[in-house]
């Protein structure tokens, strides 16, 4: 190119384009095997499981929609939008079953079926936040208002959620091979990130654990009977040791589930997307360590259902700002002498369980 005032040489530029030539006949859902250009699957995915998990999830989801309006809680919210979105991510894997070509309904599945174990650990954070502020005598696990440690975990749930949505979106059926794999490697460590979190969260939910054990043996040696004195003076001592046990079982359960849950997914991407992999060309694998888990997740709080358990005005715990301006409040009147620096365990303890009789 010329002009006159500059002369530019000519200069051949080569961009690399990628295509991708179908050598296989699609089969009427759009199948082709695995390998060739176009093939989102490496087995041929049953209609039918996917199906009958999506009515499945839609099942647990009405249950809990139907559980959070009769006892009226609205932070049930997260573990109804957890089941809404396994039941979006089956629905699409069963369209995506009869539209194989299709990568668009093939990333919205995974999308939904990568994130929606959020929500159910989200969920677990707020209930034993909950459980604490209710049955707790000091309302505090090792120092840490309930209030604080749901929405501490809650926080480091949303940080999980951020890098685990970077790399499930990033990992599309028809990106590159070198960005698919640094995609898989940061959904990876969002993941690990998340279990680290959980294993955190479960180290505060053996110690509460440990304490409500301790208080239904102080409770049962007060009172061997069973009843206490008064009836708005304590809890029974059967209220206390069995009120809280079942929820927290479920929560061990969905702790549990959601680890084996990650588990699969760490040794199905470690090696990346080689063929020789088990996990990556049995189908059996995906029902058996990721669907089936998280329906047992959901369906743990359909058993013992959080509102079900913690009913009556202390069942709703304020929020972390709501906590802090009390506290401050009682700063506030003990500096100016209305209201006493120490109360005695005992009576905190009595008090704490009249109050959730």
């Amino acid at each position: 190119m010329t002009n006159d005032h500059v002369t530019l040489p000519a200069k051949t530029i080569d961009i690399a384009i990628p295509t991708c030539t179908t050598t296989a006949k699609p089969d009427s859902n759009g199948h082709v095997p695995p390998g060739e250009c176009g093939a989102f699957w490496n087995y041929y995915p049953s209609f039918a499981a996917a199906a009958a998990f999506a009515i499945l999830f839609t099942v647990l989801t009405a249950i809990h929609i139907w559980q959070a309006a009769r006892y009226k809680k609205a932070w049930c919210w997260v573990i109804i939008m957890a089941s809404i979105w396994e039941t979006l991510a089956f629905l699409f894997r069963a369209i995506s079953t009869k539209h194989q070509q299709s990568s668009g309904i093939y990333l919205v599945f995974q999308i939904f079926i990568l994130l929606a174990p959020i929500w159910v650990n989200a969920f677990a954070y707020m209930t034993l936040g909950r459980m604490i502020h209710f049955f707790h005598p000091r309302q505090a696990v090792l120092g840490l208002p309930a209030s604080t440690l749901a929405a501490l975990f809650v926080a480091l749930d949303i940080v999980s959620f951020a890098v685990q949505l970077t790399g499930g979106s990033m990992a599309g059926p028809t990106t590159p091979p070198a960005e698919q794999m640094r995609a898989i490697h940061i959904y990876m460590g969002g993941i690990a990130l998340q279990e680290f979190f959980i294993l955190l969260f479960l180290g505060l939910t053996l110690v509460f654990h440990r304490d409500m054990r301790r208080v239904a043996a102080a409770t049962a040696t007060a009172s061997p009977a069973g009843k206490s004195s008064s009836s708005s003076s304590s809890f029974s001592s059967t209220a206390a040791t069995t009120t809280w046990r079942p929820l927290l079982w479920a929560l061990y359960v969905s702790l549990a589930m959601i680890t084996t849950r990650i588990v699969f997914r760490l040794v199905e991407f470690s090696s990346g997307h080689e063929t020789d992999n088990p996990l990556l060309v049995r189908e059996a694998y995906f029902y058996a360590l990721e669907a089936a888990p998280m329906a047992l997740a959901v369906a743990a709080y359909n058993v013992a259902h959080p509102a079900a358990v913690m009913r009556g005005p202390e069942s709703e715990m304020p929020g972390l700002f709501g906590m802090l301006r009390q506290s401050v409040a009682r700063r506030r009147r003990r500096g100016a002498g209305h209201v006493p620096l120490e109360r005695d365990s005992e009576e905190q303890e009595l008090t704490c369980h009249g109050r959730r009789r």
